[in-house]
């Protein structure tokens, strides 16, 4: 009965995970980050205010191996496989993450959205090593603590990169090595895990616009009850589509040693079959999956064809605990951790990242202005606002644009795309924007009031000249039109440079 009751507590109406609401079955993390810092950042000459069935064996294979041996490296990708980001939590006894990789959330809730982290849960979060640290061994713990009044602290990080996407036409793994807290009965009474990835649009805005950009609940277990809860949230709150709060579940599924010791916990979406499918995966068997057809059409693509960032926390009490019996209470442990041996994301397949840079003529015909299809430099803008150039370090030398910051924007004219439909969107971007800092950049045709049809959300890369090509879909477009690349953040700081932008197919 309580399987189908699903996800009962999910954010209530702003926030995706972020806000979450209570979660019976489906499970339902919590989202909303950490409040956003300014970009100290100095901009010269600025006068804006600085403000299909399986995976594959040796994946299967990579996956058990893992969770029996503790400690492990991450494993490598199987052949056809790709590594796109890693963390093996190698640092020193006692630090912190490595902020390279990861971002902290703070306090209560993400700055403009729901309180709580919109589920209920009561800890606040903090970047102390009393509540995340590397253990020295390999290890990340993330500990829940109440302090002598009661009151209860906890872990929750993001990864810095919000670009984990699938390929058109190819693979993404998001996978974790894990033990579950090692708690049980009414000690354990209100421990919610969570490993989970976010829609990248998330970020910018406090997650509220869950659950329509995608939330992808890995791993969740409540109540130290040795279970795992996979979930996909989707659509719109109340009902929808996806039937939010609740999404669509795998409901409980048992499982057993998760609490004393690691086990592999692994989410992949598969663009190359139809219907394209999410599957989970414990220990490499896959135990659930959501085909596309489950939804209509723009409801999975919004939730899918999109980057995504990694979540990891230890939220203390909640809907989703609350519907499982409740917690915490006054016999609820302190201290105990949830452990992470190593998170890893994979790619498969699919088409490659640079563009191509000849001015070839447009795919379907076409003659005449700017091929969409080719490298169109940014410094080439017919017309801009807010942004300067600046001399880059990226491939091929030249100028970037950068200094770019909420209501900047770029112009050009007369880019054609053809008869035969252009559907991606690549940027090449750099950033080295403060811990919660980021924003959209979006595509816009013939004027800039028009709606976007497509966007990315970016974040730190490692510095303002660590640059990145990032992929997005767009709604299909053909002809010659004017494009506008405009960007919009939740804070006045900048938060990105951009080299070049190109569109395909």
């Amino acid at each position: 009965m309580l399987a189908s009751m699903g996800a009962l507590y999910r954010p209530l109406t702003i926030g995706t995970t972020a806000c979450r609401a209570p979660s019976a079955v489906s499970g339902v993390p919590s989202v909303l980050r950490n409040p956003m810092r300014p970009n100290p950042r100095k901009r010269p000459h600025r006068s804006r205010l600085v403000l299909a069935g399986l995976a594959t064996l040796a994946m299967a294979a990579a996956s058990l191996a893992t969770a029996l041996n503790a400690g492990a490296a991450v494993p490598p990708p199987p052949s056809g496989w790709t590594t796109v980001f890693s963390d093996d939590f190698t640092g020193a006894a006692g630090t912190g993450v490595n902020t390279g990789n990861w971002l902290y959330d703070l306090g209560h809730g993400y700055a403009g959205g729901a309180g709580n982290w919109g589920t209920g849960e009561v800890e606040s979060m903090t970047n102390s090593t009393q509540n995340v640290y590397q253990d020295g061994s390999g290890h990340l713990v993330i500990k829940p603590v109440r302090d002598g009044s009661g009151n209860w602290t906890s872990g929750r990080i993001e990864t810095q990169r919000t670009d984990f996407a699938a390929p058109a036409g190819g693979k993404l793994r998001i996978e974790a090595s894990i033990q579950q807290p090692n708690v049980s009965g009414a000690a354990a009474l209100g421990y919610w895990p969570a490993f989970w990835a976010l829609g990248a649009a998330a970020r910018p805005v406090g997650a509220t616009n869950w659950p329509g950009i995608g939330e992808w609940d890995v791993m969740e277990d409540i109540n130290g009850l040795s279970s795992e809860f996979g979930t996909l949230h989707c659509g719109v709150s109340p009902g929808g589509p996806c039937n939010e709060t609740t999404g669509i579940g795998s409901g409980q599924r048992a499982c057993g040693g998760c609490q004393t010791g690691y086990h592999t916990y692994a989410l992949e979406y598969d663009r190359s079959v139809s219907p394209e499918q999410l599957r989970w995966y414990l220990d490499g068997n896959n135990f659930f999956t959501v085909n596309a057809n489950q939804v209509d059409a723009t409801t999975w693509n919004n939730a899918t064809h999109h980057g995504f960032f990694i979540i990891l926390n230890v939220a203390i009490g909640g809907g989703f605990p609350g519907a499982f019996g409740g917690g915490p209470t006054g016999s609820t442990a302190s201290g105990v951790p949830m452990n992470v041996d190593y998170v890893a994301v994979y790619t498969s397949g699919g088409g490659s990242t640079p563009p191509p840079t000849a001015s070839a003529t447009p795919t379907g015909g076409g003659t005449g202005g700017v091929n969409a299809y080719a490298t169109i430099q940014a410094e080439s803008a017919n017309a801009q606002s807010g942004t300067q150039t600046e001399a880059t370090t990226d491939t091929g030398g030249g100028q970037d644009v950068g200094f770019i910051a909420n209501g900047d924007w770029l112009q050009f004219n007369n880019v054609n795309f053809g008869s035969t439909a252009a559907r991606q969107f690549n940027g090449r971007v750099a950033s080295g924007a403060a811990g919660g800092v980021s924003g959209l950049v979006e595509v816009r045709l013939d004027s800039r009031s028009n709606s976007p049809i497509g966007s990315f959300a970016v974040g730190n890369t490692g510095g303002w000249q660590s640059w990145r090509t990032v992929p997005a879909n767009v709604s299909a477009v053909t002809g010659t039109h004017t494009v506008y690349i405009t960007f919009t953040s939740g804070q006045p700081a900048d938060f990105v440079n951009l080299n070049w932008l190109s569109f395909g197919h």
